[in-house]
């Protein structure tokens, strides 16, 4: 048994140690292939159709020999899941070799799809959702699932669904393999290997440079002289840590472990200590200018730069940090939590080492705005940043003592963008499926049937199929889904392309601490020991404006501040939005606290979320009465407060 054992140990590193190799094969043959000329000197770009099956197929491998170490001994069938695993990546192989053999003929000729490439594309289809169920969890696999089945059996279904009949092996073959536009292999896997693929790989490197330890120290420095301490800490490191990652689960790992624990120990609950740290970090995807494969993506279909979208998300971005730092504030005024020297003895101070390493981050992101703002592409941005990064770590002096710690980074860089490639397949296939069926049409016709002219009822559906869609699955599936069906409807009632993307985009990032599938709370919560529907419960009432904030950008197209927004940028409005906005989070964060400067009544509660909301809706009538009633509430709360204040202290004497 000991010799058997083992075998087994040896087996498992060697398959590790391949996949870690694979890994940093992905990375260098997806760089190589957007790498930017240098002189007369270029590698890439490589024939599309050949790059595109290559790729898919190291990916395939690289996710195939990852769950082989991953799940093993863990799951009831493990054994056999992994035979489906090999045997579905090697006919995974041979779909990719299919597809090029059959791409290359198109290029030069006519070809009669058959019921040869349609069970082919179909075990493609299957290969890829298998990989993206055991990577990704089942929401995702079955809308792939779905999308196909409705593929296929579309012509009997009744009414408005049912679809008009092209021939299967046509349909199948075409939308789930065998084109440049659409498909596993389409439109939508070309922006990730090109556009996202680049900043994944970035965001890897940062994230293993040491960076980030130095982030949460400087953190902590600063906040240490304010209430929340820790809680403050959490938001500002996750908001500087989300910069790098643009990843919720992955910044509530990377910076959690440090602050909640630190925050429970102020005296906040388990469940809020998780809620804030899950918010913070939910938030890291919004915050410019890596913010993750679903907004490089969402520049592509709504047909603007990417420069502009990190400029119309700003300033967003910051109200909702903003808007977490006043709800620790209420909060620790609810809970009577006061600065604790004694427990600030405990927090290492940054040291010079801490400062230099902040070089690490902010000089590539530097780079990438500067890049973009001259007209660069976002890859070569990317790329440009990555090659300053690789030096420059060596500020670091972990870097120095271990360089192969780069190497390491672009392994895990490599298997983190194959995971990610399973779930742009799944995503893929329903796209087709809904461009194959015209559902989108279908569904834009029905919703302003039912609604007639209402964009409140509309963007309300388009949250809720957001929320609903985003269970349990990353961003960019529940983005890309919700955008294709529901985007048309809004633009007909008259949102500007990139409003309505910003829309959904901004939601799709908010499901993540939405119960009851709330992954990144359910992140948190396993680390603060708090329960995870409570923490994610908490989460979306700390979190809450990121779920305001989208209509009020929708109603207010100006908050964007680009005129690709719908609406030509003015200045003076422009502030006077800002400050609405900025009032209207301070009396949401109050109200949702129940707290101010004492508690708040059923009463006051009520009328300062009915403030908010009027300073959120557009028009001079709603302005002049959401700030006559914000004054109102505001000078009758402090004005008790004082008599109570002054009351308490006459019976003191």
């Amino acid at each position: 048994m000991p010799l058997l054992a083992y075998r087994n140990v040896s087996a498992i590193r060697a398959v590790e140690w391949l996949t870690s190799l694979l890994g940093l094969v992905v990375s260098l043959y997806g760089l190589a292939n957007v790498m930017p000329a240098v002189g007369d000197f270029r590698l890439g770009p490589f024939p599309m159709v050949f790059f595109r099956a290559t790729f898919f197929a190291l990916c395939a491998l690289v996710v195939t020999l990852a769950l082989l170490t991953r799940h093993r001994d863990k799951a009831p069938f493990a054994a056999l899941l992994n035979i489906a695993g090999l045997v579905l990546m090697m006919g995974l192989l041979w779909c990719c070799w299919s597809f090029y053999q059959v791409s290359i003929t198109l290029d030069d000729a006519m070809f009669l799809f058959g019921s040869e490439q349609m069970w082919t594309a179909l075990v493609a289809a299957s290969a890829a959702l298998f990989f993206c169920w055991r990577t990704w969890g089942a929401p995702v696999a079955l809308l792939g699932v779905f999308g196909i089945l409705y593929m296929a059996t579309g012509p009997y279904w009744p009414g408005m669904l049912r679809t008009i009949s092209s021939g299967m092996e046509e349909t199948l073959s075409q939308n789930l393999l065998y084109s440049l536009d659409t498909g596993i292999l389409g439109s939508t896997f070309s922006i990730v290997i090109t556009t996202v693929f680049p900043f994944i790989i970035l965001g890897a490197v940062l994230e293993g440079v040491g960076a980030g330890d130095s982030m949460i120290r400087i953190a902590f420095n600063w906040m240490k002289h304010t209430a929340g301490g820790p809680a403050h800490a959490a938001v500002l490191s996750s908001a500087l840590f989300g910069t790098v990652s643009g990843s919720a689960v992955g910044n509530v790992v990377g910076t959690g472990v440090v602050t909640i624990p630190m925050i429970k120990r102020r005296g906040f609950s388990a469940n809020f200590a998780g809620a804030v740290e899950a918010a913070a970090s939910t938030g890291g995807q919004i915050m410019p200018p890596i913010m993750g494969a679903a907004a490089l993506v969402m520049a592509d279909f709504a047909g603007v730069n990417y420069l502009t979208v990190m400029t119309a998300i700003l300033v967003p971005a910051i109200a909702y940090y903003l808007s977490l730092f006043a709800m620790i504030v209420y909060e620790t005024r609810r809970m009577g939590i006061r600065v604790d020297d004694q427990l600030n003895a405990g927090i290492p101070a940054p040291d010079r080492q801490d400062y230099l390493n902040l070089t690490l981050i902010f000089l590539p992101l530097a780079i990438i705005v500067a890049l973009l703002v001259m007209g660069n592409s976002p890859s070569g941005a990317s790329i440009s940043a990555l090659a300053l990064l690789l030096p420059l770590s060596f500020i670091n002096p972990a870097v120095r003592k271990a360089p192969l710690l780069l190497l390491r980074c672009l392994c895990e860089g490599g298997k983190t963008f194959a995971q990610l490639v399973m779930a742009i397949a799944a995503v893929s296939i329903v796209i087709s499926a809904l461009s194959a069926t015209g559902v989108p049409v279908k569904f834009g016709i029905l919703l302003t049937n039912v609604i007639s002219d209402s964009l409140l009822v509309s963007l309300a559906i388009a949250a809720l199929c957001c929320i609903v869609l985003g269970m349990g699955m990353p961003t960019l599936p529940a983005y890309v889904t919700v955008a294709t069906i529901a985007i048309p409807a809004m633009q007909h009632l008259g949102l500007a392309p990139l409003t309505a993307h910003m829309f959904v985009f901004f939601i799709a990032v908010g499901s993540a601490i939405t119960p009851p599938v709330a992954i990144a709370a359910f992140a948190a919560a396993s680390i603060s020991g708090g329960g995870p529907i409570g923490t994610s419960v908490q989460a979306s009432r700390v979190g809450i404006m990121m779920f305001i904030i989208p209509f009020a950008f929708a109603y207010n197209p100006l908050l964007l501040s680009v005129d690709q927004a719908g609406v030509a940028f003015a200045l003076l409005p422009w502030l006077w939005l800002l400050v609405k906005v900025l009032v209207g989070m301070v009396l949401v964060a109050s109200a949702l606290s129940g707290f101010d400067r004492r508690p708040l009544s059923v009463a006051e509660i009520g009328l300062r979320l009915l403030a908010a909301i009027l300073l959120f809706a557009p028009g001079l009538l709603w302005d002049q009465l959401g700030v006559a009633l914000t004054l109102l509430v505001l000078c009758w709360h402090h004005r008790v407060d004082f008599k109570l204040r002054s009351l308490k202290a006459a019976l003191q004497k």
